[in-house]
């Protein structure tokens, strides 16, 4: 399931972190705090903040152009480059930091509701923690045999709707219903971004 990757709103999600943070973030912290955040608008909303396409790894899901931002990295395009430089900037292997305030101005109130809820619930832990704690969700638990021989396996949307088991997840429980409902919706948005691809 692909969506259009919003650049922009990347950017300003990372930015938020880095600023939350006191002007700099560890990457990996950052990369959890990105998942957090898309997963709790997923299942709040019926969409992810950044669009991102999400691959799950040895520590954790990474939501991937999400980490070409957050390095900097050679993979970025021309545009999104000249977009993300004014904001952000690497301090080295393993931090970024943030040049200057947000621009919330690309993303919704319910984004930045995300945004506060990732920060709020998981700001005091630790890089490693929060990596341990995402392979407690189904979404990465179901390629946890293929990582075994593979650095990197890609994720659906649809399996972010999944309820963990109870006691790992700050949020309420999906109903059935409502899993149907979000599912229906994320099929019909990929089958019209497909026809515009």
């Amino acid at each position: 399931m692909l969506f259009p990757f919003s650049h922009r709103k990347a950017t300003q999600v990372l930015n938020f972190f880095a600023r939350q943070n006191g002007g700099k973030i560890n990457k990996l912290k950052a990369l959890k705090l990105v998942y957090f955040a898309d997963r709790h608008h997923l299942r709040r909303y019926g969409r992810p903040i950044t669009n991102d396409r999400y691959v799950a790894m040895n520590y954790g899901p990474v939501a991937s152009a999400c980490k070409d931002l957050a390095e900097m990295s050679d993979f970025l395009g021309d545009e999104e480059r000249e977009y993300a430089a004014p904001f952000l900037e690497t301090v080295d292997q393993h931090t970024f930091a943030s040049k200057q305030e947000t621009d919330t101005s690309v993303l919704s109130e319910s984004d930045l509701e995300s945004l506060q809820f990732a920060w709020e619930t998981y700001q005091g832990w630790g890089k490693y923690k929060l990596a341990e704690h995402t392979h407690r969700f189904p979404e990465w638990k179901r390629h946890e045999a293929e990582l075994a021989v593979s650095s990197r396996v890609e994720m659906n949307y649809l399996d972010f709707l999944d309820n963990p088991e109870p006691g790992v997840d700050a949020l309420p429980p999906l109903s059935l219903e409502t899993q149907a409902d979000f599912r229906e919706e994320l099929a019909e948005l990929n089958d019209l971004e497909a026809l515009w691809r």
